[in-house]
């Protein structure tokens, strides 16, 4: 805790600079704390660990009179470390949490499909597609989830190998942090977006798809939009930009800004995995403003998705 040491006022006198220039550093440091909390939860972690009182630095006692001269700094490394005694049985031990993993919600079940599902005739022709060498080595074809009639739609790259394995999209650690930022950041159950992908297929290795493969599968997402009709895209990485746009892309350069494209909004954003390789605070940051940017935006248009939103 910064030592603040706030003057009092008395006898009503206006305060004076120095007070105003402390006001304004412990405003600061509270909206600042504010907006990591929120950041945070953004992302799914409500808990932080508990500090170890142990390791604590306390002030040394002062020296006695006539005592023995303290040891010195490196006399104190020198000396073997004291046992520590067994704490008392109060339990299992609870483990803190060392990553956002640990603390992400379940993949919600897999939606049931409607007996008039819209996509009956494109998910046959999908799960049979062998447009290209990927059909080849894929254990499940993955179409994509969720409302069909959503005004918000996210598109990744591709399948990795617990998608492959399960034929839907986002469900291993990247599907979790993706759902941590739908359900924790934005609100919204997963099930009320859809989620999908650029190829439908598994590239061997988590490799990004080549461009024949974009272009084979690209008949299918398009159809997909043009069903759903979202008002937003978001476009996760530089490889769901390029699918969707046609050209190569930096990221970093270009997230952030709406493109028109179609009829839609399209926001590109760091992909998930990108985030769980850098999970910094200005990375999460970049991508929790991005949300709040189509929030808004869905909230200008009337969306029922951000009904209960509240405009920041």
């Amino acid at each position: 805790m910064l030592p603040l040491n706030l003057p009092k006022i008395q006898n009503n006198q206006p305060p004076d600079n120095k007070m105003n220039e402390q006001k304004a550093e412990l405003y600061e440091l509270v909206r600042a704390c504010r907006a990591q909390v929120e950041l945070d939860r953004c992302f799914g972690i409500e808990h932080l660990p508990r500090a170890d009182a142990r390791r604590l630095i306390r002030p040394e006692p002062a020296q006695a009179a006539g005592a023995a001269p303290a040891a010195t700094r490196s006399e104190r490394v020198a000396e073997p470390p004291t046992p520590r005694r067994p704490a008392a049985a109060t339990g299992p031990e609870i483990q803190t949490p060392r990553s956002p993993m640990n603390l992400s919600p379940e993949i919600p079940p897999a939606p049931e499909i409607a007996a008039n599902d819209i996509f009956c005739e494109l998910r046959t022709e999908v799960a049979g597609c062998g447009k290209c060498e990927l059909c080849k080595t894929r254990t499940l074809t993955v179409f994509g989830e969720g409302d069909p009639a959503t005004d918000l739609m996210f598109v990744g790259e591709g399948p990795g190998a617990d998608e492959d394995r399960t034929g839907r999209p986002f469900v291993g650690r990247a599907g979790v942090l993706l759902t941590q930022i739908i359900h924790g950041g934005m609100k919204l159950p997963r099930g009320r977006v859809f989620i999908g992908n650029i190829v439908k297929c598994r590239p061997p290795g988590n490799r990004v798809p080549t461009l024949s493969e974009m272009v084979g599968c690209r008949p299918y997402l398009l159809e997909q939009i043009a069903t759903i009709k979202p008002k937003v895209i978001v476009a996760l990485g530089a490889t769901a930009v390029q699918g969707l746009l046609g050209e190569k892309v930096a990221i970093t350069k270009f997230r952030g800004v709406f493109q028109d494209w179609r009829g839609a909004k399209l926001m590109p954003t760091f992909h998930p995995s990108y985030l769980l390789r850098n999970y910094t605070r200005e990375a999460r940051g970049a991508v929790w403003q991005d949300m709040i940017t189509v929030m808004n935006y869905l909230k200008e248009q009337g969306s029922p998705l951000a009904q209960d939103w509240a405009v920041k």
